[in-house]
């Protein structure tokens, strides 16, 4: 993956103003300060043993990855641990105990104030999750459950769970449908609807998000909100998986984001937004595992955003194009009449240079209105230097990172053509970088700006 300079630029490139982190890299945490942006550090499975049966483990490791960082680097939460208690549940009797030692060190340092401290869950963790109202936490898990949700509740934290909607749908054998999985608009007589309490259900990350409310509710805690510390879609899988497409990948992600941003929160917690965090920055192509494990960056290892985002009405995500490679493009399936309008106004009071398209012309094969249309749509975006709401055009035109050259027809913004812009900002990886995990933040009580890109308040991530 490319090296922590280069991380720190493309987040700063993207304007992404918050990032979680999958340990506390030294190399990353340095190279994050003095930006402000807002970082969310991690103790990693294999040290929380150590942590938790230790004050002075504790101690030293808040002294080497936190005291030594702020105030230059933002520091605003501790994630101890991921998931243990589905993927490492001999660690389970210590890890409140690790999450109070850690706090204590804080607290000696005068930090707890500024810094959060709270573990990730997964949802598997939740029995019984539809209907949300009689969902419940494994029993067996009460002795951890119990005193963590005292722990949030006394310091103010929030609960951490990882919420995916790609395996719910996967696992639920056609039970699920994939639109109710994708956050798309679904029939009244479709939705989901929790027969205790008559709320409907659109969306399964609602449902699950719901449920977790309820299986805290069901201890006795109402007061103690969640935050999603993962939440995304691969966007290449293998033959038996079929949904992890890019198409799906950019549905999810750019529903997800709207969903969050609009502050809409869930049918239980109406208007209380479900701050997230998308997953990944990168892909990890040395990830072990079925295809979909290594596809669910937003950019490649080269820094090249493998889709780009949507928000109907709110532009594009990645507006900032870092890579001087996305283009637009005739949206799939739209009106002809309206691409032919879109297609005159372009080459006409849009002033873009259509000789192009003329018989004889290097684009004009294709010859039809949604090549040409394309060419034009790309030819006025590129010229309007990508600028947000440049490609449109009523609706009729969409953004992609595909290069739609062809033959001996070479579209602005294309590495073949002189008129791209250089690429001010390396992203290439160093050439001794590794594989790591990453994630984007979408902060749900923020205003939006492209920080959608990357583990997006939603918020980032990372494995290092």
């Amino acid at each position: 993956m490319p090296s922590p300079t280069q991380v720190v630029a493309l987040l700063k490139a993207q304007n992404i103003r918050h990032v979680r982190l999958y340990d506390a890299d030294r190399a990353l945490l340095l190279a994050l300060a003095n930006t402000g942006i807002r970082v969310t550090v991690s103790v990693p499975n294999d040290q929380l043993l150590g942590i938790g049966q230790s004050n002075a483990s504790a101690a030293n490791w808040v002294a080497r990855n936190v005291i030594a960082h702020v105030p230059a680097t933002n520091i605003t939460a501790i994630a101890v641990g991921s998931e243990i208690l589905t993927t490492l549940p001999n660690a389970a009797p210590v890890l409140v105990s690790a999450l109070k030692l850690i706090h204590s060190a804080l607290v000696a340092s005068n930090l707890d104030g500024q810094i959060k401290v709270s573990t990730p869950h997964s949802s598997s963790i939740i029995l019984d999750s539809f209907p949300p109202s009689q969902a419940f936490f494994n029993r067996s898990w009460d002795p951890v459950m119990v005193p963590l949700l005292k722990f949030l509740q006394s310091t103010g934290s929030y609960f951490m769970l990882n919420a995916y909607p790609y395996y719910d749908y996967m696992q639920s054998n056609g039970v699920i449908p994939l639109d109710y999985a994708l956050f798309r608009p679904l029939p009244p007589n479709k939705e989901a609807v929790d027969a205790n309490t008559l709320l409907h259900y659109t969306n399964v990350f609602d449902a699950v998000v719901d449920a977790t409310y309820f299986a805290m509710s069901y201890l006795n805690f109402t007061n103690v909100p969640i935050f999603v510390m993962e939440s995304g879609w691969p966007s290449k899988g293998d033959s038996s998986e079929p949904e992890a497409t890019l198409e799906n990948a950019n549905t999810y992600n750019s529903n997800l984001i709207r969903h969050v941003l609009n502050n809409t929160g869930t049918p239980k917690h109406p208007r209380i937004a479900v701050s997230t965090y998308i997953y990944e920055l990168y892909n990890e192509d040395l990830r072990p595992g079925p295809i979909s494990e290594k596809n669910w960056g937003l950019f490649d290892a080269n820094g090249m955003p493998v889709y780009t985002l949507h928000l109907t009405g709110g532009g594009t995500v990645l507006a900032n194009d870092t890579t001087n490679q996305t283009f637009c493009v005739a949206e799939e399936g739209a009106d002809p009449k309206m691409l032919q309008a879109a297609l005159d106004w372009a080459c006409g009071p849009g002033k873009v240079d259509c000789s192009y398209l003329l018989q004889g012309q290097p684009c004009y094969e294709p010859n039809n209105v949604v090549a040409h249309a394309t060419y034009a749509f790309n030819a006025y975006f590129q010229k309007m230097a990508k600028s947000p709401g440049t490609c449109d055009f009523k609706g009729v035109a969409t953004i992609t990172t595909t290069d739609q050259s062809h033959g001996s027809c070479i579209f602005p913004g294309s590495a073949g053509r002189n008129d791209t812009l250089p690429n001010s900002t390396s992203l290439a990886p160093s050439s001794n970088s590794t594989s790591g995990c990453h994630s984007v933040y979408i902060y749900g009580a923020g205003s939006f700006t492209t920080s959608v890109i990357i583990s997006v308040l939603l918020m980032s991530v990372f494995c290092l």
